[in-house]
């Protein structure tokens, strides 16, 4: 398959978001615009993505798509179009996950992206980050993940970059990575180990209501984050640094204490300082980044096949 002629301009894309509990497969227009879409339980117990193929096949039947763009909760290898790793996904798959297996299975040019990135191109090319030339999208929910826009074009080499969430914050720490320490998995353990019972809003309500225990728990977990948010800003000194995923909803109880960190503690000196700005495509960013994919993605970096 030659990777480099699986769009048509004007065509509808079609777009998979494939997580280890769901999976939503659209059709996306040029403009972003979700046309259709479905929503089905990951099947983690067959033995080959097989549901997979046929919603793809069904979505697509009669909208003109000709391409489709698979977002995968993993590490993509892109000059061998394949997924190297993850977590979420049952192993057994990861033979099947493959640009050329699923292009042959779906009668589509496929390419696979790594979810984080996809939900980047969204929110670059149609959300918050409209604009900019430089971008670092930070997705905080139940992981933490980041796709990063550089000079108009996707940060790629051979493989999928990025991983924000296991970047080492805190070495003496038994939870030392970013995703441990500000996620809202790291959030529940937090409260767990203070006592409290609450999760989700009820556990921010508490925060916002200045209950001193939840406030503590939640001092915690914003501290990481600012620390992570710092190294990211020192990393690739964005314009721009949009905050998606579950805790990204907040508002004023995490944005305020977040800017506070990349002004204590993000680079000097920058003429204009760096924006912390809220997701405007919530989590439907990865699906509207298809659009924008071929536009963004440069397959030369990814090296030769």
């Amino acid at each position: 398959m030659d990777r480099t002629d699986t769009t048509e301009i004007d065509a509808p894309v079609l777009a998979v978001d494939l997580g280890g509990t769901n999976t939503r497969v659209a059709v996306v227009a040029v403009d972003g615009t979700i046309l259709s879409r479905r929503k089905e339980a990951t099947r983690r117990e067959d033995m080959h993505p097989e549901a997979l193929v046929a919603a793809i096949r069904e979505t697509t039947a009669g909208t003109g798509a000709t391409s489709a763009i698979v977002g995968v909760p993993g590490r993509v290898d892109h000059a061998n179009g394949s997924l190297d790793f993850a977590p979420n996904l049952p192993g057994h798959w990861a033979t099947h996950l493959t640009e050329e297996r699923l292009s042959e299975a779906t009668g589509l040019g496929v390419r696979l992206a790594n979810d984080a990135d996809l939900a980047a191109v969204g929110e670059y090319r149609f959300g918050a980050g409209r604009g900019t030339m430089d971008m670092v999208y930070l997705t905080l929910s139940t992981g933490v993940g980041s796709g990063v826009i550089l000079g108009g074009e996707l940060l790629h080499g051979r493989r999928s970059l990025a991983e924000a969430g296991h970047t080492i914050i805190d070495r003496g720490s038994p939870h030392p990575t970013f995703e441990r320490q500000a996620s809202g998995t790291a959030l529940g353990r937090l409260a767990g180990e203070a006592g409290i019972s609450e999760r989700g809003h009820h556990l921010t309500a508490r925060v916002a209501g200045g209950d001193p225990a939840a406030q503590a728990v939640w001092e915690d977990l914003v501290a990481a984050a600012g620390a992570g948010l710092a190294s990211l800003a020192h990393l690739f000194s964005p314009e721009l640094i949009v905050i998606g995923g579950g805790l990204g909803l907040i508002g004023d109880l995490l944005y305020a204490p977040l800017r506070a960190a990349l002004a204590a503690g993000g680079p000097r000196d920058l003429p204009k300082p760096i924006r912390i700005v809220r997701a405007e495509l919530g989590d439907e960013a990865g699906l509207i980044g298809a659009a924008g994919w071929a536009t963004t993605f440069r397959t030369h970096l990814a090296g030769p096949r």
